[in-house]
């Protein structure tokens, strides 16, 4: 089972240090928060930080004490679902055949697994961030998927991204990162490659490659 349920994750995250691509020496910023749960954040060509360049993050929580965030575009591998099942011990739906892809969510806690999902799936624990995911740390959204009746959407994925009061404002002040509107096809098409997910977001912004 996984050790970190959610409420745990978000509070662990507004203690800590930030751990977003600038963590170290960022500049505080005054500015009014506006929350940007539920846009997805894409990087910018100019990016290079390796944990996030060419990536698009979905964010799930934001506020003045931080943000949190998956990457939703950076695939480590895909295997049969029952077997995933059996690493994480359960053993109803460990003889799916079903593929699932496994996602880097981003360099924090890259220990625990993660599903984003789409919310016509309802599970108790399950955080809903709009009518598009929801997010939870439960591991019986993927026995249920293997089983046939989990959600429509699902996106699972090991860590995750996270920032520090102040410390998502501003490097999207310094031009590291813009936002867009999410939709279906990037947030949980999986038969897209990263960097062609990663190009379509940036033409969103009208960027010339």
């Amino acid at each position: 089972m996984w050790a970190m349920r959610l409420g745990v994750l978000i509070v662990a995250l507004l203690l800590t240090q930030s751990v977003g691509p600038s963590a170290a020496g960022y500049i505080p910023t005054e500015a009014a928060v506006h929350s940007l749960a539920g846009q997805l954040l894409v990087a910018t060509p100019e990016l290079d930080d390796p944990n996030f360049s060419h990536t698009i993050v979905y964010i799930i929580h934001h506020d003045s004490e931080g943000a949190l965030g998956l990457v939703i575009n950076r695939v480590l591998g895909a295997g049969p679902l029952g077997k995933v099942l059996q690493g994480l011990g359960i053993e109803e739906g460990s003889d799916s055949q079903a593929e699932i892809q496994v996602h880097y969510g981003g360099p924090v806690q890259l220990e625990h697994g993660f599903v984003l999902h789409s919310p016509d799936y309802q599970q108790d624990g399950a955080l809903v961030v709009d009518n598009l995911a929801a997010f939870t740390d439960s591991p019986e959204v993927l026995r249920d998927l293997a089983l046939g009746h989990g959600p429509r959407h699902s996106l699972f994925a090991f860590g995750y991204a996270g920032w520090g009061a102040n410390q998502l404002e501003t490097e999207l002040a310094r031009g590291s990162w813009f936002t867009i509107p999410p939709d279906e096809a990037l947030l949980y098409d999986d038969t897209v490659d990263a960097d062609t997910k990663w190009q379509h977001a940036l033409a969103r912004r009208g960027v010339d490659l």
